[in-house]
């Protein structure tokens, strides 16, 4: 006797998906953290450090990156079946496993993201410090100011671009293994690091600087996703059949459907208020309203970029080669 199943989905067939929202969210936020430690260093190397001067997110940022990067570890932490199997990624290193690399890079990054915070602590407020051990630490490492900015932003490179390297890996799941994603996964981080900039600084300039680089990031973004969709429309089959989930508003990809249609409507009103928010006369301080504008487009980027990664890794557990 054969039996045939139809309406596959994640009710119906909850197997389906081994990697559920705890993985998405821990995409999202490594690569807002990630994002996050490029904009700091780009923010602290801006014209010699001026732009840094007597900005609230100067020192609040680079402590931000190693804290969300952390709830981010503890959603993946959950998602793990054998939770204590995590300490065998540390026994052997794997040059040609991408999770293996990434492992590795986390905990690079995580000293490196924490080094940098300490060095970017203005000395007038070293004494909010709370161990003298650790003011030392912060006085020595601010010699080293540039060095570490310069890793620092390496290393957010490298995780943002891990975030896509370690879904398009999978050669089995059609929709993940492309050569954009890794690029997209990078911008999109970029775009929601600025896009966190905007709201946690203070000063206008910040805003408003932070504002024009996440006008070319979010722009860029717009390119990118039309350009993945089409190179799996014009490859395999299997390629083909991938992306169709967010083309269709059958019962089974509803949802992926409407997570492309608020893409398309989120970005573009992104884009649109930061041009015009860049463009208008501005007084010598933001308005009330001039910042709720701002932090509402920001909001609609980093909301973006969320919906890339959770329709993106729930979709492509959907698609097969066969």
């Amino acid at each position: 006797m054969e039996i045939t199943t139809t309406g596959l989905n994640a009710i119906t067939s909850p197997h389906l998906h081994v990697w559920d929202w705890r993985v998405s969210l821990y995409l999202f936020l490594g690569g807002l953290s990630a994002g996050l430690a490029i904009m700091t260093s780009i923010l602290h190397v801006r014209k010699g450090g001026s732009l840094a001067e007597g900005e609230r997110a100067a020192i609040s940022a680079p402590i931000y990156v190693p804290v969300i990067l952390s709830v981010g570890m503890i959603f993946i932490f959950l998602d793990l079946e054998r939770k204590l199997n995590v300490f065998w990624f540390y026994l052997t290193v794997q040059p040609l496993s991408p999770m293996s690399w990434g492992s590795w890079g986390l905990l690079v990054f995580y000293p490196v993201s924490i080094m940098y915070a300490l060095a970017m602590f203005p000395e007038q407020k070293r004494h909010l410090l709370k161990f003298r051990q650790l003011q030392e630490l912060s006085a020595l490492l601010s010699t080293y100011k540039l060095k570490l900015a310069a890793l620092n932003f390496a290393m957010g490179i490298f995780i943002g671009v891990y975030t896509g390297v370690l879904l398009s890996s999978f050669v089995a799941r059609p929709l993940w293994n492309s050569a954009i994603l890794p690029v997209l996964f990078l911008t999109s981080a970029m775009s929601a690091g600025a896009a966190f900039m905007i709201i946690i600084s203070n000063q206008k300039k910040v805003k408003l600087y932070f504002t024009k680089v996440d006008i070319w990031l979010v722009l860029a973004e717009m390119v990118l996703l039309p350009l993945f969709f089409y190179g799996q429309y014009t490859s395999s089959g299997a390629n083909r059949e991938s992306i169709m989930p967010f083309f269709t508003f059958s019962h089974d990809y509803f949802l992926y459907g409407i997570g492309m249609l608020l893409l398309l409507v989120i970005l573009p009103i992104a884009l649109v208020m930061k041009y015009l928010e860049v463009k208008e006369d501005h007084g010598e301080d933001l308005t009330a309203s001039e910042l709720m504008k701002m932090n509402v487009s920001a909001l609609m980027v980093l909301a973006g970029g969320m919906i890339i990664r959770f329709t993106f890794v729930y979709a492509g557990q959907l698609s097969h080669l066969s």
